[in-house]
């Protein structure tokens, strides 16, 4: 590996763990419906694309009303609930020895950038891009190119995308990037299924190769 002229970051259980506010939004919803309610498990299996690439389909013609609810619902509690994954922060801080970082991520813009500011996180970013503030969302590339623009990144083949899931790896490769998944992927088909170019079982052994870049 050589070191990337710059690093993008899903969000979601990629950096930290927010599931606990999203499943409550979800299953408000649901309820509000009279649909059935989703565990953690089933959140994690089936929770991908945006709000708004989703949220139609699973709703209807009344899939604004199940946004206002599920929003409601998770602005309530996702900041006492957010915790960083098994190590984020010093993937994060070996990151920032050897490139500069942003996040782009299928959760609201708002939401994930109150997100990062609760954890003492949004200095390490130069651009925090969340579902909405591009033209479109991920997996189209849109939003990863916005983030280097923002960042004064010009695109390259080199930079990385981090991330958990098949649609993660789909977005980097979109955009011409390096596809690095976090994780084992055990809710998303497992990593032959998700198939990156470069895996990291956690954030502690991706912070422990992004040092060895740091030091070569």
């Amino acid at each position: 590996m050589t070191s990337p002229p710059a690093i993008l970051w899903d969000w979601d259980n990629t950096l930290v763990d927010g599931w606990a506010a999203i499943q409550a939004g979800l299953n408000a919803t649901f309820r509000a419906f009279a649909m059935p309610e989703w565990d953690r498990a089933t959140v994690l299996a089936r929770v991908r694309g945006s709000l708004r690439d989703t949220f139609p389909g699973m709703f209807g013609a009344e899939w604004e009303r199940a946004r206002d609810i599920f929003y409601a619902e998770v602005r309530a509690s996702h900041l006492a609930v957010v915790n960083p994954m098994p190590g984020a922060t010093a993937a994060i801080a070996a990151a920032a020895r050897i490139a500069p970082q942003g996040v782009v991520s299928n959760k609201q813009g708002p939401l994930l950038r109150a997100e990062a500011e609760h954890l003492g996180w949004a200095p390490h970013f130069g651009a925090l891009i969340g579902a909405g503030d591009a033209v479109a969302d991920k997996p189209d590339p849109a939003p990863l190119f916005m983030a280097l623009d923002s960042m004064g990144v010009r695109p390259a083949a080199g930079i990385w995308y981090v991330g958990d899931t098949a649609l993660d790896m789909q977005a980097a490769r979109r955009a011409g990037f390096r596809a690095v998944l976090l994780g084992d992927a055990a809710h998303d088909g497992g990593i032959a299924t998700v198939a990156p170019d470069v895996h990291f079982a956690d954030g502690h052994a991706l912070a422990a190769a992004l040092l060895g870049l740091a030091k070569g």
